[in-house]
């Protein structure tokens, strides 16, 4: 063996990383069909990088236990990459209008750089479970979340009616920002005239939050202008 070469059987480590190209491409095809920021070449460079670092972990430093007092440990490469991967996963990670994005391609990003490390370790089995394992998730399980979405509890919501053109509205967003409430829709259930000739706004806010929306309401019926204020969407308003 040439005292350039760590070890000598290097093209045996070929296949682990062809099949880390393989699983990983499927990933990323899955993610390319979906439109993601993170498609087929990104899984699959993440995935032969994995690979490769897991056998530069094992074999890139044969040449070197033979050597006295040396000990080495071939896991420590295996948790930097753990560790590194992360910084591209929170690359694809954004918020945008309170809503959180990219979390799913990020985790598979995560999963391919395990996959790519699976097959550089020499766990084939493993490497194939963990692939078919995200197929499932991804492409099984949107439709048991929708599912579940018939068993949630409805949104909270409030339901107003206030003299238009006072700035009335914008207190009370501010009231509800400060109950710890986000308002994710807002709806102009109708539009009256008072016999004083004042406008009426009638509106509905879906909200998101863990407060409790009827404090919010008794709250909101204090602020100025507010004629009265009304949980849920079935319930009436008090003119």
């Amino acid at each position: 063996m040439s005292a350039f070469w760590s070890t000598g059987d290097q093209w045996g480590m070929v296949l682990p990383v062809v099949l880390a190209m393989v699983l990983t491409t499927a990933i990323g095809l899955e993610r390319e069909a979906g439109a993601k920021s993170a498609g087929l070449r990104t899984h699959t460079l993440v995935g032969v990088g994995a690979a490769v670092f897991m056998l530069v972990s094992k074999y890139g430093f044969f040449d070197l236990l033979g050597t006295d007092h040396v000990a080495l440990d071939p896991s420590r490469i295996a948790a930097q990459v753990v560790s590194g991967i992360g910084f591209i996963g929170g690359g694809l990670i954004f918020v945008r209008k309170d809503a959180v994005r990219g979390l799913t391609t990020a985790a598979t990003v995560w999963l391919a750089a395990a996959v790519g490390m699976a097959c550089g370790a020499g766990l084939p089995v493993l490497a194939v479970v963990a692939t078919l394992g995200h197929f499932l998730v991804t492409r099984g399980f949107p439709p048991l979340a929708r599912l579940t979405h018939r068993w949630r509890a409805d949104p909270p919501t409030l339901r107003l009616s206030y003299a238009d053109g006072h700035g009335v509205l914008r207190a009370v967003l501010t009231v509800c920002t400060e109950r710890g409430f986000t308002v994710q829709g807002l709806a102009i259930d109708r539009e009256t005239v008072a016999d004083d000739g004042r406008r009426i706004a009638a509106v509905t806010l879906d909200l998101a939050g863990r407060g409790d929306v009827t404090a919010l309401a008794g709250d909101v019926a204090e602020l100025a202008g507010v004629r009265s204020t009304a949980t849920g969407r079935d319930e009436a308003l008090d003119e």
